[in-house]
């Protein structure tokens, strides 16, 4: 019982990380077919009473906010921008006290038109998804046609003062493994914030490999050869799952994300709830924690808290991706939410 009475108001677990990030996913949909996220006929959606109501998500982040010490809330999905009810959910969140950051993660197809509205709601920043800057490779990677788009989103961010605006990139071997350079030159001159990601084992297809991932050596080896990269803060990074380097002397600066050969678990201050109201004290869990149920069957507040309070005290130590026996989770990245 000393748990719950010493950290009555955090998301504490068994190894003392205490969670103040809460990753909400809004809708498994997406209006890109990413290879390395989803088959190109897309996958079986939740059906829409299974996911939460633009009210039951705005009372768990409430109860997050105000009960159990979360001060930034991250929206994804699938992709966020399709859920219709976006606007009202943001601005009920902004208006919370003590008011969260809050930051959305997108493929940026939507902004051109949502940047400013989103803004004006009270959204704080955007992450947008941007893996190649060739059309005929996005058409490959996306299985769309929407680079224009999404180049037209990052700059319609940055016009609303969604800054700063970050750009995510995944690489993949024999695909875009040789557009580190370019990608980053291309972020540089135009003030975004890039981030590239190794591929994680998450996609809905179970077809990822260690061999074919880019890896973060390869890619800082990539980078050096036409930047000048100096370590920032080095060791230092405290929560951020990002490894920066300030690029030929700052201040402009480049972040990798290692999540598979250098992973940051033993600082990990993230906790997620997914579009159908589960709970994930890790990207690669494989149990949740059903809030949806009680929440419809008229639990209070604070027995809420509780079952998410008992659901982070479970959290391992590590995702465990090089563990013999890793499984990878068998709800794709899209169903869980970045």
């Amino acid at each position: 019982m000393g748990r719950i009475t010493d950290q009555a108001r955090t998301l504490v677990d068994t190894y003392g990380r205490v969670a103040t990030d809460l990753r909400v996913s809004l809708t498994d949909r997406c209006n890109l077919r990413c290879t390395y996220c989803m088959p190109a006929e897309g996958l079986d959606w939740l059906p829409k009473p299974e996911l939460l109501t633009a009210d039951e998500i705005v009372r768990l982040i409430r109860i997050a906010v105000t009960r159990l010490g979360v001060r930034e809330v991250r929206f994804t999905g699938g992709e966020p921008l399709l859920r219709r009810d976006l606007l009202d959910v943001i601005g009920r969140v902004a208006a919370l006290q003590p008011r969260p950051q809050i930051s959305l993660t997108t493929n940026g197809i939507g902004l051109p038109r949502l940047a400013r509205p989103l803004r004006e709601a009270g959204l704080d920043r955007v992450n947008v998804s941007l893996d190649t800057l060739v059309p005929e490779r996005f058409r490959k990677l996306a299985l769309r046609d929407r680079l224009a788009d999404v180049v037209a989103g990052l700059a319609a961010a940055d016009a609303a003062g969604l800054r700063p605006v970050k750009v995510n990139a995944v690489l993949m071997r024999g695909v875009n493994d040789d557009e580190a350079p370019e990608l980053l030159r291309w972020c540089l001159e135009r003030g975004y914030q890039l981030r590239f990601i190794e591929q994680m084992p998450l996609d809905a297809q179970h077809r990822w490999s260690r061999d074919a991932m880019v890896t973060a050596a390869e890619i800082l080896d990539s980078l050096s050869a036409a930047f000048d990269l100096t370590p920032e803060d080095e060791g230092i990074r405290g929560s951020a799952p990002a490894e920066t380097w300030l690029v030929d002397g700052g201040p402009a600066r480049v972040g990798v994300i290692a999540s598979v050969t250098r992973p940051f678990c033993g600082s990990c201050d993230r906790t997620r709830l997914t579009a159908d109201g589960q709970i994930r004290n890790c990207l690669f869990a494989r149990e949740e924690s059903d809030l949806r149920t009680p929440l419809r069957g008229g639990a209070t507040d604070e027995e809420l808290a509780e079952r998410w309070r008992a659901a982070m005290w479970t959290k391992k130590a590590g995702a465990g991706i090089d563990d013999l026996g890793f499984l990878q989770p068998s709800r794709p990245m899209s169903a869980i939410g970045g």
